[in-house]
């Protein structure tokens, strides 16, 4: 019996992630028999590289694991920073670098470090549904931009003077690759929107969690262009490591402190042991690229066999491990679709409406993280659920 005194709080009511709902309803269905093929989430089906499961066997066989300081393990910060000179040519102190609980806690931290109740920060539509879902459980207000193909599906400088004339704009966060589009933003034009982004003293996010995930050949940091750009990542995508729960942030001098702070009272530290494994897979470059070669051939197995079978609208994929496809000669409700798609088909897959609630209706993504023998079978059971 509910009890009307006691009821959840107004920053609850936040929208569900639709993914998830439909992984937890194919999950059933597999528990009942089905065979499903999981098109939804973007989780890698390679495990986590062979280095990182050696150093966490090690970890158990040395039988304690306790807590670290909430910034993470020294290693681990070192390594990341060597990554940063390696990979983009930019020298970041380790001490600008904090390692979180994935980056859906780099996400909190970021935007409870830079901003106050009632401040508006700005993103794309389509964009990942927890970025809108997350600023309002902590009372921010997200400033949903539409993108479309005239700017490659990316916020540009234009669409945020825009958004100025309804009140200040707090922040800029942009995904580059982007999920779920899988667009990416080319040099000049992140260039050109961090530097619009400082001009008018404006914090910007860049979510690079698909980083090294490009086909490209584009990839850029916003710290090659600017120290007060706020980096989060993580190691669930191009590391293979979802359910390690460990990502990091790399802050600019004023916001380490904070966030220090802020992760110390909200989970203390990330897991010592996914620490020490994500360490050692940073030295799995070659295995990965190995796995990444593999999403290459999804892709182009995708790109041509998804219009071959009537979804012959695709957005640019220019990294991540994303299509998004216009199902509108099919279905004016993708909710309905999907649901259905993976009921009769047996193909999991997201509703456009989980990144996009105005015209995600007419859209769906489909994740090609998965292994190549279930890519081909989901063409074909895709095949023979439009031809009824």
């Amino acid at each position: 019996m509910t009890n009307e005194a006691f009821q959840p709080s107004r920053r609850s009511d936040v929208a569900p992630f639709i993914a998830m709902d439909v992984l937890a309803e194919a999950a059933k269905l597999e528990a009942g028999g089905r065979s499903i093929i999981h098109m939804e989430v973007g989780q890698p089906s390679a495990p986590a590289p062979r280095l990182a499961l050696e150093a966490a066997r090690k970890a158990l066989e040395h039988g304690r694991l306790g807590y670290t300081a909430a910034a993470g393990i020294q290693p681990l910060r070192h390594a990341l920073a060597e990554h940063y000179k390696r990979e983009y040519g930019v020298e970041v102190p380790s001490d600008r670098i904090m390692v979180t609980t994935g980056s859906s806690a780099g996400f909190n931290l970021a935007f409870l470090a830079a901003f106050d109740p009632g401040d508006r920060i700005a993103l794309t539509a389509p964009g990942y549904p927890a970025y809108r879902n997350i600023l309002r459980s902590l009372g921010l207000v997200p400033v949903e931009i539409e993108v479309s193909e005239e700017t490659r599906w990316c916020l540009t400088p234009e669409h945020i003077e825009q958004a100025l004339k309804d009140g200040p704009v707090r922040g800029i966060l942009v995904a580059s690759p982007a999920n779920p589009t899988g667009t990416m933003m080319s040099s000049d034009a992140l260039t050109e929107l961090i530097k619009f982004a400082e001009a008018e003293k404006i914090w910007f996010i860049s979510d690079e969690i698909y980083h090294g995930l490009d086909y490209s050949g584009d990839q850029k940091s916003a710290l090659e262009i600017s120290d007060n750009a706020i980096i989060i990542n993580s190691f669930s995508k191009y590391y293979c490591m979802t359910g390690w729960r460990i990502g990091w942030m790399v802050l600019p001098d004023q916001l380490v402190r904070p966030a220090e702070r802020l992760a110390q009272n909200l989970y203390i530290s990330a897991p010592e042991m996914s620490q020490l494994a994500a360490t050692a897979a940073l030295g799995s470059v070659q295995e990965l690229e190995a796995v990444k070669a593999g999403y290459v051939a999804n892709r182009e197995l995708l790109l041509e066999g998804l219009p071959a079978i009537g979804f012959d609208q695709l957005l640019p994929v220019d990294g991540a491990f994303y299509i998004y496809a216009d199902i509108s000669r099919f279905s004016d409700d993708s909710l309905r679709f999907a649901r259905q798609m993976l009921h009769d088909a047996g193909v999991a897959a997201t509703p456009g409406v989980d990144f996009d609630p105005v015209h995600g209706h007419k859209f769906l993504r489909f994740s090609f993280a998965g292994a190549h023998e279930n890519m081909k079978e989901a063409l074909v059971r895709m095949s023979n659920f439009l031809s009824r």
